[in-house]
């Protein structure tokens, strides 16, 4: 007959654990195992041998036995009562044993598990052609794994369970012929690192580390290859490996060492897979891959020979005209598209991949024409323009007459501080960049001053703004604005001492509030105080500059 156990056997639904993040969609319950692998047989329930006992309700006993009359009674029968006695002796503690989960538990945990994992290798070695002959050691098995779970809860456990063998096991198991068992174990693997488990640094590292000498990396990434996600299970197991490697790519270092170009290379294919919508595992793909290009250097190395940028801009060309729709799966993936370009725009090799794959015109088109990709294609352009290998970038900006969208997107009301903080910080690199006294240069210095200096009466209107914020040390807002000040007064310090009519109209705005040259300086001088010694050959030659010329 079913056991006890198999009653109440988890299903087979990704883990809450009471954690926010992303839920895998909801799953059909009955398609959880492949055909019968993991179903025990259920014997037929024995014959009753005692033919004398009478069929039916037990016959309520007569009416004299109840001394206080029928409706004096407790309104229990015997069987109610023993229930309730059970109930009330474990409320007080009685006749119940509370299991110690320590690391002898663990131990006795391991041990169990390695001989379910032992004896249906042996089954399935004996009775290679016979499955009926070891599917029940494969439930028992699953049911082992599943069992596992408890451990999520218990992180000072992690290292004696990686110490017993027992996490190498488990990632062994990712090979397993039945790829139920392996996605089973895939899941277990998933909740273990989950960032919602409040493990310590040196526990979840002493799991993590056991792991990837396990060959964790290697064998998920076979397991990828051989999962078929029009198959429910099987995109529920996808999503358990993202969900792997999303907590892998928490820490830089190991961040670096998992990314690899196999690893890359799947995440590229399957977020660039043709689909009717964008589906989860689609998104959390892209997502995976923004995280990993943002955790370390080393990765956005190695994406940008795989031509990560081109095929991502391609990508995101789809947005060029038309908005996803809101809240939903589609956004968050087209985010994160943005967000990954925006990371490998950055290094010098990923802007001379950003220029090649056309990535400054698609920016422009979509600064003119979309309303979703607007803010996001100025972000990619802000950061394109970062470090002093942004100048051939700045150049073609110009060339490709990206002025005139840039200042009409500045000059419009009501826009969000994002969008401002972005043209403020691409105005700013473009004055950085563009040698003095090239057609480049005096074409932007022209768009800064025409029309009667509508520009500067609102760069100087947004001073006295974020200066306000700035000072406001109860704004949540206030760092923002204090680089958003800082930015605009390397912005009016270019204009001051490049162009004499600039100048006079900047010292006439800011006498309004009784400030002037001298205010400019002194933010300059302050600013040069805090940059970092990275920063200090690029940034602070230009700043040693412009306070000479102030």
């Amino acid at each position: 007959m079913t056991s006890i156990d198999d009653l109440f056997k988890k299903p087979f639904l990704p883990s809450t654990n009471g954690s926010t993040k992303r839920k895998f969609e909801d799953q059909d319950a009955e398609a959880a195992y492949k055909s019968a692998k993991l179903d025990p047989s259920v014997d037929d329930a024995p014959e009753d041998e005692d033919e004398d006992m009478e069929a039916g309700p037990e016959i309520p006993p007569e009416e004299d036995e109840d001394e206080e009359g029928r409706f004096f009674g407790s309104g229990t029968n015997q069987h109610t009562n023993a229930a309730l006695d059970f109930v009330d002796r474990a409320d007080d503690g009685a006749d119940v044993k509370v299991e110690k989960i320590d690391a002898a538990w663990v131990r006795r945990l391991g041990l169990s598990f390695e001989r379910k994992i032992n004896k249906n290798s042996e089954l399935r070695a004996k009775y290679e052609t016979d499955p009926s002959k070891f599917v029940a050691s494969e439930a028992d098995l699953d049911a082992e794994i599943k069992s596992l779970s408890i451990l999520s809860e218990h992180p000072e456990l992690y290292k004696e369970f990686a110490k017993i063998g027992c996490s190498a096991s488990l990632v062994s198991l990712l090979s397993h012929e039945n790829t139920d068992i392996a996605i089973d174990a895939i899941e277990i693997i998933s909740e273990l690192l989950d960032d919602d488990v409040e493990a310590q640094q040196e526990q979840w590292d002493a799991l993590v580390e056991a792991m990837l000498e396990a060959d964790l990396i290697d064998l998920l990434l076979a397991n990828l290859d051989r999962l078929d996600e029009s198959v429910e299970a099987d995109r529920s197991g996808v999503y358990h490996s993202l969900s792997v490697l999303e907590a892998l790519s928490s820490n830089p270092t190991t961040a670096a060492t998992i990314a690899q170009d196999p690893i890359l290379k799947y995440l590229l294919n399957r977020i660039s897979t043709t689909e009717k919508s964008v589906s989860q595992n689609k998104q959390y793909a892209a997502e995976v891959l923004q995280v990993l290009s943002q955790a370390s250097p080393a990765v956005r190395d190695r994406l940008i020979p795989l031509d990560a940028v081109d095929k991502i801009l391609q990508l995101l060309a789809a947005y060029r005209k038309r908005d996803p729709e809101r809240d939903s799966t589609e956004e968050e993936y087209a985010e994160d598209l943005f967000d990954t370009l925006t990371c490998l725009s950055q290094p010098s090799a990923g802007k001379s991949a950003f220029l090649l794959a056309e990535g400054v015109e698609l920016m422009l088109l979509m600064l003119k024409e979309a309303k979703f990709s607007k803010t996001r294609a100025l972000k990619v352009l802000d950061h394109a323009f970062s470090g002093p290998s942004g100048q051939p970038v700045a150049e073609k900006v110009v060339d490709a007459a990206g002025l005139k969208p840039l200042f009409s997107t500045f000059m419009k009301k009501n826009l969000e501080a994002a969008t401002i903080e972005h043209i403020l910080g691409i105005f700013s690199a473009l004055l950085r960049l563009l040698p003095g006294e090239s057609a480049h240069r005096i074409r932007l210095l022209a768009k800064f001053v025409e029309k009667e200096y509508e520009k500067l009466d609102k760069l100087v209107t947004l001073r006295h703004e974020y200066a306000t914020k700035a000072r406001t040390t109860e704004d949540i807002d206030a760092g923002a604005a204090t680089y958003c000040l800082n930015t605009l007064d390397v912005i009016l310090s270019w204009l001051v001492a490049e162009d004499a009519g600039a100048k006079t109209k900047i010292i006439k705005g800011l006498a309004d509030r009784d400030e002037g040259v001298d205010t400019l300086k002194k933010s300059l001088q302050e600013q040069m105080a805090g940059i970092d010694a990275e920063e200090e050959g690029n940034v602070g030659e230009m700043l040693t500059a412009l306070i000479e010329c102030l």
